[in-house]
């Protein structure tokens, strides 16, 4: 009886310390899967940053060139009215001259019917 039991404790044991190394194994395997997962997670966080960076660079450079477009444009707004308040400033000198023009015109006319 005691062989018997002695026999049979040793298989409990044996079976023990197969299951036991099998859960060292399968902890080992999570551990190391863990360990892949986390400097996946790291890289696709350093891409997603570095896509981030990227977009915002290049944003900024669209700004940049979409604000000088309006600088420009506002200049050139600006000396288009400077233009046009030249035109208007010839324009009235110009009809000032015709008038008198049509005055001096007109009293040449009668003194030429006198």
């Amino acid at each position: 009886q005691l062989h018997l039991t002695m026999s049979e404790k040793n298989e409990l044991t044996k079976s023990l310390e197969m299951a036991q190394k099998q859960l060292e194994e399968k902890e080992s395997e999570m551990k190391r899967e863990i360990s892949e997962y986390k400097d996946r997670l790291l890289q696709a966080e350093k891409d997603h940053q570095d896509a981030l960076t990227e977009a915002n660079r290049q944003n900024e450079v669209e700004i940049e060139a979409c604000q000088d477009k309006v600088n420009s444009l506002e200049h050139f707004i600006s000396s288009q009215k400077l233009e046009i308040e030249h035109l208007k400033s010839n324009k009235e000198e110009l009809n000032n001259s015709l008038k008198e023009a049509n005055q001096t015109l007109g009293e040449l006319l009668k003194i030429k019917v006198r």
